[in-house]
C-alpha cells in the first residue's frame, strides 16, 4: 500500500512541443531557447500541418500541442505576423484533433482574449517576484520585470484562462522570494480561481547560456514543494520537470512532499535541450515501485472546462472519453 503521504496517481501530459519561432528580444543569461531576432526561420503551417499528420499517424497518443515561441517585442512591425501565425498554429492543431495550450510570453489583453478563442489553457512562468534580477540576469529583459509577468497572470484571472504558472529556481533569488512568488500566486488564484498548476522548475545549466552558476540542488526541492503546499490552495496541482530530477529517489522525495503532476513530456524539451524527457514506460515503472499510478491527463482540468466555447467543450470531452481509456 502507498504511503499515506503520497497521492494515488500523478498525472502528465502527453505533448508535443511547436516553436513558431526561437528569436526574442529577451536576453536572460540562462537562456538555452533563443535565437538573436532574424537569425530564426519562422515555423509555416505547411511545416505544422506534416507534423501534425505525422503525430495522429503514431501509435503513442499526444493530446497536448505546446506553442513555445520566442517574443518579437511589442512595439516590432513584425509583432502583429508573429501573433497572427502563433493563432493560426493554435487554430490547425484543433482543426486536426489537438488541444492546444500557448506559452508565448507577455501578451496584449487583446492578444490573450484573441488566444483564449483557440486554446484549452495558457501559461506564463512568473519566475521570481524580487526586482532584484533585472539588476543581473534579467538585465537585458524587459519582458521579465515581476509586474508585467504578474499582469499577464491577472488578465488571465479576469479571462478566466485556464493558466499554469511558475518559479524558477537558482538563478539568484533568496529563499524568502521564493516564499513571496508563491505568496502572490496564491493571492491572485484567490481572486480569480483561474490557476491549474504552479511549476516548481530548478534551473539546470546548458550549453547555450551565459549565466556562469552552478543548478539550483535538487535536495532542496522536497522542502520547498512542502512549502508551496501549504502556501498554495489545495486546488492548484504542483508540477515538477522529471527531466530535470534524474535522480529517482529524489523523483519520489518530490512526490510524497506535495508534487503531484509531471507536466507535458515530449520527445524534447525545447527550454531546457540538454535534458531529455524520460521514457514513460520507464516512469510508471519507477512510481509503480512506490505505490502510484502515473495517468495522463488533458491540459484542461476538468474544473475549468466551463470557461471554453461549446465547440471547444466537446472536443475536450472527446479526448477525456479517449485519454481516460488510453489511461485504463
Amino acid at each position: 500500500m502507498p504511503s499515506a503521504h503520497l497521492p494515488m496517481y500523478i498525472t502528465y501530459s502527453p505533448a508535443y512541443t511547436i516553436v513558431p519561432t526561437y528569436e526574442c528580444f529577451n536576453r536572460c543569461t540562462y537562456c538555452n531557447f533563443r535565437v538573436e531576432p532574424g537569425k530564426s526561420p519562422w515555423m509555416t503551417l505547411s511545416e505544422a500541418t506534416k507534423i501534425f499528420q505525422d503525430l495522429k499517424n503514431q501509435n503513442q497518443i499526444v493530446c497536448e500541442i505546446l506553442i513555445l515561441s520566442g517574443e518579437v517585442h511589442p512595439n516590432s512591425s513584425r509583432r502583429q505576423e508573429w501573433f497572427k501565425l502563433i493563432y493560426n498554429l493554435c487554430e490547425l492543431a484543433l482543426k486536426m484533433g489537438f488541444l492546444p495550450h500557448t506559452n508565448a510570453g507577455p501578451l496584449s489583453f487583446g492578444e490573450m482574449e484573441a488566444l483564449k478563442q483557440v486554446n484549452v489553457s495558457m501559461g506564463l512562468m512568473l519566475e521570481q517576484i524580487t526586482p532584484k534580477l533585472s539588476e543581473n540576469v534579467h538585465k537585458y529583459a524587459p519582458s521579465k520585470l515581476p509586474e508585467v509577468r504578474l499582469q499577464q497572470v491577472q488578465w488571465a484571472g479576469e479571462l478566466q484562462v485556464p493558466f499554469t504558472t511558475g518559479i524558477l529556481l537558482g538563478i539568484g533569488e533568496q529563499e524568502s522570494d521564493r516564499t513571496r512568488s508563491l505568496e502572490v500566486i496564491s493571492r491572485i488564484h484567490q481572486r480569480y480561481n483561474h490557476i491549474q498548476e504552479v511549476i516548481l522548475q530548478p534551473y539546470s545549466p546548458g550549453s547555450q547560456q551565459s549565466y556562469d552558476a552552478p543548478g539550483f540542488d535538487p535536495l532542496q526541492l522536497p522542502e520547498l514543494i512542502a512549502e508551496a503546499r501549504e502556501i498554495l490552495p489545495a486546488d492548484i496541482a504542483i508540477q515538477i520537470p522529471p527531466n530535470l530530477i534524474p535522480d529517482k529517489q529524489w523523483l519520489i522525495a518530490c512526490l510524497k512532499a506535495g508534487a503531484t503532476d509531471l507536466g507535458g513530456i515530449s520527445p524534447h524539451d525545447e527550454v531546457n535541450p540538454n535534458y531529455p524527457h524520460p521514457k514513460i514506460e520507464i516512469l510508471k515503472k519507477d512510481l509503480e515501485t512506490t505505490g502510484l499510478q502515473l495517468v495522463p491527463r488533458l491540459p484542461i482540468y476538468p474544473q475549468f472546462d466551463r470557461h471554453l466555447s461549446k465547440e471547444i467543450q466537446t472536443k475536450v470531452q472527446q479526448w477525456r472519453h479517449n485519454i481516460n481509456n488510453f489511461g485504463d
